[in-house]
């Protein structure tokens, strides 16, 4: 709404203050020339259109940088399904590549050939995804707006942002996945022996890579998470994630010797089938990072953003039973520019407290504060703080533990300084560190007030940063006795509605507009607020069954190219009698053990993986700290199922290894 400047100030009681001044140059005028002759008075900040903007761009910029991450685990995902798919190709044409090599092709070109191979898989791939992604980019837009219903931006519908360099840049890195993902299957050709591989006599030999490259891989992922962010983004920690996950796969030979040798010899010894599985997935490691490595790929991105939302959600439910504790809420306004001028009253304040059900009534003014031009504005909350809450009292003696979210121990306060409470953003953004002073602007035109930063706090709500002053301290020195929020303890007998009727008669007798205030109940923001999360978080969900369903594949794949590889093996195995049914055992058996240690090492590295985007990527991102919580049960099913859809995975896949003829399979030999 426009209103008129004489007629804003009578209608709002705000005579003779301004809060903008818009200064149109001359052609030629320097903005910093300008600046030195005015000599702002403090508390006056000048300002761009550019930086305004650049300031809007940055409260989203660490969402939208997170969902460019969770885009390109998608590629990392889809490196390990085309691994699968080439991986079994190779497998399936190992006579042909003899042959080839017999005829001359060297191994250097197999290996170019299954590359070749390779990027014609991305460059089909990446341009159906542009196609499909496109799609699903406008539909989300359409259905979840631009931040997937997260609220960060309500009232905007975005139009779809199609940039053909963008989509050439993604479409490259589909490719180079695909080629990545072909590596090893592109090496497992070029070392084949073309005289063994001609008579079938099992796969081709694998370069076993240095023993020492996957712990050193974790121990780098370790130290890049101790490094500082990169203009306001956690690139480090995004580089720590990759350095884990692929120092995880890495060590999948070394966690499989070490784990299968821990299991009993006894049973082995009573059962030929079992040890059969057992044994074989011991020594050929080599194989199990072929077998296993999609399984810890996906599980452990599965676990880590499991971990991740468990705990970001849990430390929500737990800030939001501290910040909520009265019965009832009521405000003036639904934005901070609406608060700023339409308030309440103590007067007001002092008329709901003695209604009948209310026990006590807490009033809070909330404005904003610029601290610096290329930071958005803080919030500055003024309310009765520790054990004076509700009194309009402030002491050095209070606790503000009983009302605020506190993550750091309150120090004294200083004599002579107003004590404030700062958020974490505010500690990020400001340094303003528990025992430092930070200088507030409350008053244009005047000097700033020292304050003395006691304490930080927890708050989800704004990212930008937030300040809690004593009610008595803002009064006394900004003379400005509004509040704009108020918070109502009532009587156990207290009817919610009756009330509401009651507090608005109250209003309109006072000569205000009750119609105006708006009301909310703890249980009814909780829902809102863990409402809008869930749907923020959806995608996480759709991440992990992908991810979960390209790692089976990967193992559907890996089976099926080593029963291809193996049938010489199964059906000597039934000429010396064991039947069609212990064969299946065996490569069940197999399945099984794998994937138990591909569960384990998935877990062990998404709980590594949750570390990290728990206490080093949202810190970076988004300047608030959560505790870190493992929801076990969810843990437990979901390697279980893991595990189970694994073992059946492969027994499928073993099904063609009992389908031939066990004395042809013998025979077949050159």
């Amino acid at each position: 709404g426009v209103m008129d400047l004489a007629g804003a100030q009578d209608t709002f009681g705000l005579h003779g203050q301004l809060s903008r001044l818009d200064v149109q140059l001359q052609g030629g005028a320097q903005p910093e020339a300008l600046l030195k002759a005015l000599a702002l008075p403090p508390g006056v900040i000048a300002d761009s259109p550019d930086a305004a903007t650049q300031r809007v761009s940055n409260v989203s910029r660490a969402y939208r940088v997170n969902l460019t991450v969770l885009a390109l685990v998608a590629l990392f995902t889809g490196a390990f399904l085309v691994f699968s798919i080439l991986a079994l190709s190779v497998a399936k044409r190992q006579q042909q590549f003899a042959l080839l090599g017999v005829l001359g092709l060297s191994g250097r070109e197999r290996l170019q050939l299954v590359l070749w191979e390779s990027a014609a898989i991305g460059l089909l791939g990446s341009v159906l995804g542009l196609a499909v992604g496109t799609g699903l980019a406008a539909t989300a837009l359409k259905l979840l707006a631009g931040d997937l219903g997260g609220g960060y931006f309500p009232g905007i519908a975005p139009s779809l942002q199609w940039s053909p360099w963008a989509a050439l840049l993604y479409g490259a890195l589909g490719v180079v996945a695909a080629i990545v993902g072909g590596l090893l299957p592109a090496r497992a050709a070029q070392q084949l022996a073309p005289a063994q591989a001609l008579k079938g006599l099992g796969d081709a030999p694998s370069g076993r890579a240095q023993q020492g490259f996957g712990p050193l891989l974790l121990m780098v992922g370790v130290g890049l998470t101790q490094l500082p962010a990169v203009g306001g983004l956690p690139l480090f920690a995004y580089l720590a994630v990759v350095a884990l996950l692929v120092g995880g796969i890495a060590c999948v030979p070394l966690a499989v010797g070490a784990l299968l040798s821990l299991w009993p010899r006894a049973p082995l010894a009573r059962h030929a089938a079992l040890m059969l599985s057992v044994e074989r997935a011991r020594r050929m490691r080599h194989t199990a990072t072929v077998a296993t490595a999609g399984v810890v790929a996906s599980l452990s991105l599965s676990v880590a953003l499991t971990v991740m939302v468990t705990s970001f959600r849990g430390s929500v439910t737990q800030w939001l039973d501290v910040v909520l504790p009265a019965d009832l809420y009521a405000r003036t306004a639904k934005s901070s520019s609406g608060a700023e001028a339409m308030h309440l009253d103590h007067r007001f304040l002092n008329a709901i407290a003695a209604l009948p059900g209310v026990q006590r009534a807490t009033g809070i003014r909330v404005s904003s504060l610029s601290l610096r031009p290329d930071q958005p504005a803080v919030a500055l909350l003024a309310r009765p703080i520790g054990e004076s809450a509700g009194s309009g009292k402030d002491t050095d003696d209070d606790d503000p533990g009983r009302s605020l979210p506190l993550v750091s121990d309150a120090i004294p306060a200083r004599p002579g300084f107003v004590s404030i409470y700062v958020s974490e953003a505010m500690v990020d953004l400001y340094d303003a560190r528990p025992g430092t002073t930070l200088q507030l602007p409350l008053q244009a035109g005047q000097p700033p007030v020292t304050a003395w930063v006691r304490a930080v706090w927890r708050d989800y709500a704004r990212q930008q940063g937030a300040i809690v002053i004593g009610e008595a301290d803002y009064q006394r020195l900004t003379g400005d006795t509004g509040l704009n929020d108020l918070a109502l303890h009532l009587a156990p007998e207290a009817r919610t509605a009756d009330l509401q009727a009651a507090i608005r008669a109250t209003a309109a007798a006072q000569g205000l507009d009750g119609a105006l205030l708006e009301f909310a109940e703890p249980r009814e923001i909780r829902q809102t607020t863990l409402r809008i999360f869930d749907r923020s978080f959806a995608v996480t969900y759709w991440l992990q069954a992908v991810a979960i369903g390209i790692g089976l594949f990967g193992v559907a794949a890996s089976f099926s190219a080593q029963v291809l590889a193996r049938r010489k093996e199964f059906g000597l195995l039934g000429h010396l009698g064991f039947t069609r049914r212990q064969i299946l055992g065996i490569v069940a058996g197999e399945g099984a053990a794998l994937t138990s240690v591909g569960a384990l090492l998935g877990l062990a590295l998404g709980i590594a993986v949750s570390m990290v985007l728990v206490h080093v990527v949202n810190p970076q991102s988004f300047h608030w700290t959560m505790d870190l919580l493992l929801p076990w049960p969810r843990l437990a099913a979901l390697c279980a199922s893991v595990v189970v859809a694994g073992t059946l995975t492969a027994l499928v896949a073993g099904r063609t290894a009992v389908g031939r003829d066990a004395v042809l399979a013998v025979k077949e030999d050159w």
